[in-house]
């Protein structure tokens, strides 16, 4: 019998090689008593081995197999059977008609940003669900996601050759796998966790969009893991949107990384964004109180189905959607209540309605003339006080482009108002937090705007020069989409150009 037509177990009959490295072989099976196609693991036993390690890597190499068989996930390969045959364990897995990511991009280059956020949501949700069910896969790189002929997105082994791995190490005394994959703690040799995983996602993507790990490339191993330990990647130059998430991520301090269900719930976001979204308002009657809740646990890491996930998101940005509106109403009031002259005889200009007040100018033209019907806007004034706060946005009633220019003039000296300058949506993209904004532009000596101009569509054109101790000064060439909202133009995207 030929090596390509050996059964394993007396119950795998192998029919074709379909890929291997250095820990293992992979063959395309049919499971003869389920009659199916499978895809077969040989895992392979370093040769310097002794027995007493061999032994060793081979329960590991079970154990993990057993723990990455509990996993279930339409976005993770499935593990059916793990056997051990002619003294080496082999693993019995779904088989995917694919192609890994590493190939993809060895074969094309980078990946679009769009694409990148749609496998990263897919890869994410796959390793919050594994997180969930005290799972850490330990070796999430390219390699090791899969890319279907039908568009499927796939990871897989689950820790499996990294069992391998650990008796190698332990044998020679180095580390072995692949380095710049590797989260800054696993360099220095602590062993990797949940957070380990975030990182490794972090880096995965980075090199899909850029073409290059966050550290580069050594062929000296050693220098590899020294540059890792240290945790200072190379900026993203090609991730637009997807910048702020990569550098959450790739955060050095796995204290302070997010854990892969707030990764995985971002890139769901993000994906969310860059589709056409129907009206969000409309979709969501009735607000219910509070907002907050809500929101947080509408996107949630381990969906049924992708129909679920959609119209999950769309209930997160409906209630966003309402959320605005009522904080529209509020300010209204407020400015009603506050102004200098009265509000109730009104300065001869025609009413308008205040169910709208957010999203009636979106051609550029100037701010809707403020209501002259008191009945107009509901008798809040004693509450208004309590809705306003310190970081409400200063009025910018001139163009899109005076806008930007009066934002990072803001930006200067008030970063809590020009905060406020951003839209609920932007901020959810590229600043979740106050406190990420300000660290962000905290690492700064300082920065400027430049060539600021109009684009038609309330699109803005604009240069924007940083100065850091660290990185020197970069210039980006960016473009901004703004929206008005209570007379107020807001920066509602950015991206490069």
């Amino acid at each position: 019998m030929s090596e390509e037509n050996r059964r394993v177990a007396g119950r795998y009959e192998l029919t074709e090689r379909i890929g291997g490295g250095a820990m293992g072989l992979v063959w395309l099976a049919r499971d003869l008593r389920l009659d199916r196609v499978v895809a077969v693991k040989e895992l392979i036993l370093p040769s310097h081995l002794d027995e007493k390690q061999s032994e060793q890597a081979r329960r590991r190499a079970m154990r993990e197999a057993r723990i990455a068989a509990r996993l279930q996930h339409p976005n993770a390969i499935a593990v059916y059977d793990v056997v051990e045959h002619d003294g080496q364990p082999w693993l019995i897995m779904e088989y995917l008609p694919s192609k890994s990511l590493a190939a993809a991009i060895a074969d094309n280059g980078p990946l679009p940003v769009d694409d990148v956020v749609r496998i990263g949501g897919q890869l994410a949700a796959a390793l919050a669900v594994a997180h969930k069910a005290n799972v850490v896969h330990r070796d999430v790189k390219p390699g090791n996601v899969l890319l279907g002929d039908s568009g499927a997105v796939k990871i897989t082994d689950f820790g499996i050759s990294r069992a391998i791995d650990d008796a190698s190490a332990t044998a020679t005394g180095r580390s072995v796998g692949t380095p710049a994959f590797f989260s800054p703690e696993v360099a220095k040799g602590e062993d990797g966790g949940y957070p380990s995983d975030v990182f490794s996602l972090g880096a995965t993507l980075y090199n899909a969009v850029e073409g290059t790990p966050p550290f580069g490339i050594s062929e000296n191993s050693i220098a590899q893991l020294h540059r890792v330990a240290e945790g200072t990647i190379r900026p993203p130059e090609k991730a637009g949107t997807l910048t702020p998430v990569l550098l959450r991520l790739l955060d050095p301090d796995p204290d302070t990384r997010p854990t892969m269900a707030e990764a995985a719930e971002e890139l769901a976001v993000l994906a969310e964004i860059s589709e056409p979204t129907p009206t969000l308002v409309e979709e969501v009657p009735a607000p219910p109180p509070p907002v907050a809740e809500p929101v947080a646990a509408a996107v949630v890491a381990e969906p049924s189905t992708e129909d679920e996930q959609k119209r999950r998101r769309r209930a997160v940005f409906g209630l966003i959607g309402v959320t605005v509106l009522l904080l529209a109403i509020v300010g209204a009031a407020f400015l009603f209540a506050n102004r200098d002259k009265t509000p109730s005889t009104g300065q001869g200009g025609e009413s308008t309605s205040s169910s709208a007040p957010a999203t009636t100018t979106q051609g550029g033209d100037q701010p809707p003339a403020q209501t002259t019907e008191s009945s107009a806007v509901p008798t809040t004034t004693s509450a208004a006080p309590t809705t306003t706060t310190t970081n409400a946005p200063p009025a910018n009633s001139g163009s899109p482009a005076q806008a930007v220019s009066d934002y990072y003039a803001t930006l200067q000296t008030d970063k809590a108002a020009a905060y406020a300058r951003l839209t609920d949506g932007f901020k959810s993209v590229r600043a979740p937090s106050f406190d990420a904004y300000a660290g962000f532009w905290n690492g700064f000596s300082s920065f400027s705007v430049s060539n600021v101009s109009d684009q038609g569509s309330n699109t803005v054109a604009a240069t924007i020069t940083y100065v850091s101790a660290a990185n020197g000064t970069q210039v980006e060439n960016h473009l901004y989409t703004l929206v008005q909202q209570n007379g107020v133009w807001m920066i509602d995207s950015q991206s490069n150009r």
